[in-house]
C-alpha cells in the first residue's frame, strides 16, 4: 500500500511495524491523559494525530490489519469526513461513555494474542471491564508500554504556563478549609491518604488556576494528602517563590510532577488510601504496594466542588450579567451588519463575540471553541468553523450560535438559535418544539437527591411526542471558573448512580436539541442552579428543589410558531424575557440597549 498520499495511512502503519516488535495484535489509544482530562495537553493527544479526527471524544483502536475509530452521535459526519481516505472505519456508538471498543477488541483479537495501551493514560474502572473482557476471550492486556512514544517523532513536551492563585473575593471559601473538608471525608472512609489526580479537583481544593489545557483555567498536577500534610506533585518553575510560600503556609508542599508515581509506591504498609476509580489511571494504582489497603470512591472534592455556596451563587449571577451584556452587544452590530449588507462569515462571528466578551470585567477567556453554524453546518453538535472551511451568512436558514466563557466569577455556556432571512415552516416547528422542550425542563421541580438522569426524559417529552429526538445529553454539570464540562450529575441517558443526586447549588445545563443532517440544527441552551422550591405542602413529602435560569439572553421569538405552544410555556418565556431586560437593562446603552428591548418584548 502505498502511504505517501495520506499522513494517517503512514502513521497506522508505523504502529502496525511497532505492534510487530511488540508481539502485539492490537493498540487502544483513549482520549485520555494520566489525569483522564475530557481536554487534553497536545502532548497526550494522540488519538488526534493518528487517525485525523478533531473531535474531543473518541477511542481508536488500531490492529494488524484493521483501524477503527468509535464516536457518538456528536461526531458521525465530522468523523465520516475526517476519516476520508485514512482506511480507519468509523464504528458509531449510542453515547460517548459507551464501550463498544472492549467487546470489538476482545472479538477482533485471536485467542493468545496481546493488547496494548499504555496503563498511564487508561481509567482504573475501564482497565477493570477492558481486562476482564479480555480474560475470557483468551486475550492478555498489557499497560507496560508507550508506543506512542515509538512513532510520533515531534510529540509535544509538558506544557509549561504559570499556575496563579484564584484569590478572595471570587474565591469564596480558603485553601486550608477546603483541605480540612477533604480530610473530614477522608475520615468518613477511614482513609489515611488520598491521591487526586483529576486536574479540576486539584484546582478546586487548592484554589489554583493554570492554562495548561485550552479553554479550562487548570494546570497539570498530582495531589497526595494525609492527615497533617498535602504534597502538590507539578511541573518545575510553575509556580512563583511568593505563591509558593503561600501554599506553604497553608500546609500545602511542592514537589516535582514526575514524583507523584514514587511517593504512591513509598506509602507506609498499613495505611489506608482513598482513591476514585474513575478518576485515577491503572498506572497510578498499581504503584500502590500489597501492604496499603485502598478505599475505592468517588473524590470527595468532586461531590464538593459542584455544589455552588451562596456566594459563589452570588458571584456567578454576575457573571451571567456580564455575560449576557457581551451578547447583546453583539447580537446588535450583527443584525445590523447583516442589514446594511455587509459579508459575515462564522468566523467572523467567533473574532466578534469574542471580542465582545473580552472587554467584560472578569473576564479570562472562552470556555470552548465557539461553534456558529449556519444552515447544515448547525446540524453537527461539535462543529466548529476554520480557516479552510466554514461558510457565509447569506440567504435564509437557521444560525446555531453555542458560546461560552471564563469569568473569574464563574464559567458560562450558551446556545441561541437566529433566523437569516426568510425561516420555513418547518424550520420554525422544529425550533419550537425544542423550545417546549427547553421550557419543560426549566419548569421541573423535583424532591432533593433526584438522580440526574431521571429527569433527561422531561425535556425529551416534547420531541418524541412528535417522533423526534437528539443523540446528546440533555444537560452536563458545569464548573466555576473551571472545567465547563463538570460532574457528577449529568442529565441525560446515562446510567444513574447514587453520585447523581442532585444537590442545592449544583449548575447544570439545560440544551435539548434537534438537528436535520445537511439542513439545519436547533439546540437552545440555559444554565440552571438547583435552588430549594416552595410548595404548597410545605415539607410534608421531604425537600423539593428547581432551577433557578441563571443564563441572560434573549431566545428569538421569530422563529417560534405560536399556535403550538402553550399558554403557560408562553408565559415562562415572557417572564424570562422581562427578567433578561430588568437584569441587563444597565448593562448596557445605545444600540445594545435598543436591541435588546426590542427582542425582550412578550409575545
Amino acid at each position: 500500500m502505498d502511504t505517501r498520499l495520506s499522513p494517517v495511512r503512514e502513521r497506522v502503519e508505523r504502529v502496525r511495524e511497532a505492534l510487530a516488535r511488540h508481539g502485539a495484535h492490537a493498540l487502544l489509544v483513549p482520549s485520555a491523559d494520566p489525569h483522564l482530562s475530557e481536554y487534553l495537553p497536545g502532548r497526550w493527544q494522540g488519538r488526534e494525530w493518528l487517525s485525523g479526527f478533531t473531535g474531543s471524544m473518541g477511542t481508536l483502536v488500531v490492529t494488524v490489519d484493521k483501524a477503527a475509530l468509535f464516536a457518538d452521535s456528536r461526531y458521525w459526519e465530522q468523523a465520516e469526513r475526517e476519516l476520508q481516505g485514512s482506511g480507519i472505519v468509523l464504528v458509531k456508538i449510542p453515547t460517548g461513555a459507551a464501550l463498544h471498543h472492549i467487546d470489538w477488541l476482545a472479538r477482533e483479537t485471536p485467542r493468545g494474542g496481546q493488547v496494548l495501551v499504555d496503563g498511564q493514560v487508561l481509567g482504573l474502572a475501564t482497565a477493570q471491564l477492558l481486562r476482564n473482557a479480555l480474560d475470557a476471550a483468551g486475550v492478555t492486556l498489557r499497560t507496560d508500554a508507550d508506543l506512542l512514544a515509538d512513532v510520533w517523532p515531534d510529540r509535544a513536551g509538558l506544557p509549561v504556563a504559570p499556575i496563579f492563585a484564584h484569590a478572595a473575593p471570587e474565591a469564596t471559601e480558603p485553601r486550608a478549609a477546603r483541605l480540612a473538608r477533604v480530610r473530614e471525608a477522608m475520615a468518613r472512609h477511614g482513609a489515611s491518604h488520598h491521591f487526586v489526580s483529576t486536574v479540576d479537583d486539584i484546582a478546586w481544593i487548592t484554589n489554583l488556576r493554570g492554562a495548561d489545557v485550552e479553554y479550562n483555567p487548570v494546570f497539570l498536577a498530582h495531589l497526595l494528602i494525609d492527615a497533617t500534610r498535602a504534597t502538590l506533585y507539578v511541573g518545575a518553575g510553575k509556580v512563583s517563590a511568593e505563591l509558593a510560600a503561600q501554599l506553604q503556609a497553608d500546609g500545602l508542599a511542592l514537589a516535582d510532577y514526575a514524583g507523584a508515581a514514587a511517593a504512591l509506591a513509598a506509602l507506609p504498609a498499613g495505611s489506608t488510601l482513598l482513591v476514585d476509580p474513575r478518576r485515577i489511571t491503572l498506572g497510578f494504582r498499581e504503584q500502590v504496594a500489597a501492604g496499603v489497603r485502598v478505599v475505592e470512591a468517588i473524590n470527595p472534592s468532586t461531590l464538593f466542588k459542584s455544589r455552588k455556596g451562596a456566594a459563589e451563587a452570588g458571584f456567578i449571577r454576575a457573571a451571567m450579567e456580564e455575560d449576557g451584556a457581551a451578547m447583546c452587544h453583539f447580537y446588535a452590530w450583527f443584525e445590523a451588519a447583516l442589514a446594511r449588507g455587509e459579508r459575515i462569515s462564522e468566523l467572523t462571528i467567533d473574532d466578534k463575540l469574542s471580542a465582545e466578551r473580552a472587554k467584560r470585567p472578569g473576564f479570562k477567556g472562552l470556555s470552548f471553541s465557539t461553534i456558529a453554524g449556519f444552515n447544515a453546518n448547525g446540524a453537527l453538535p461539535h462543529y466548529r468553523a476554520l480557516p479552510e472551511a466554514y461558510a457565509w451568512i447569506e440567504g435564509s436558514g437557521l444560525l446555531l450560535i453555542d458560546s461560552g466563557g471564563q469569568y473569574l466569577g464563574g464559567t458560562t455556556d450558551i446556545t441561541r438559535v437566529w433566523p437569516i432571512g426568510t425561516v420555513s415552516a418547518a424550520q420554525q416547528r422544529d425550533y419550537t418544539l425544542v423550545l417546549k422542550a427547553m421550557i419543560a425542563l426549566s419548569r421541573v421541580r423535583f424532591p432533593r437527591g433526584t438522580l440526574s438522569p431521571m429527569l433527561d426524559a422531561i425535556a425529551r417529552a416534547p420531541l418524541w411526542a412528535e417522533g423526534c429526538d437528539y443523540g446528546h445529553g440533555t444537560g452536563h454539570g458545569v464548573g466555576y471558573f473551571l472545567n465547563v464540562h463538570e460532574g457528577p450529575q449529568s442529565i441525560s441517558k446515562a446510567v444513574p448512580e447514587a453520585t447523581m443526586a442532585m444537590e442545592p447549588g449544583m449548575i447544570t445545563s439545560n440544551e435539548p436539541g434537534l438537528y436535520r443532517t445537511g439542513q439545519w440544527g436547533v439546540r437552545i441552551e440555559n444554565l440552571v442552579m438547583n435552588v430549594p422550591a416552595e410548595t404548597p405542602e410545605n415539607g410534608a413529602f421531604g425537600e423539593m428543589l428547581e432551577f433557578e435560569t441563571l443564563t441572560l439572553c434573549p431566545i428569538d421569538t421569530r422563529c417560534i410558531d405560536k399556535r403550538l405552544m402553550r399558554a403557560d410555556e408562553i408565559a415562562w418565556l415572557n417572564h424570562y424575557h422581562a427578567t433578561v431586560r430588568a437584569r441587563l437593562a444597565p448593562k448596557v446603552s445605545g444600540d445594545a440597549l435598543a436591541w435588546l428591548e426590542q427582542r425582550t418584548q412578550p409575545i
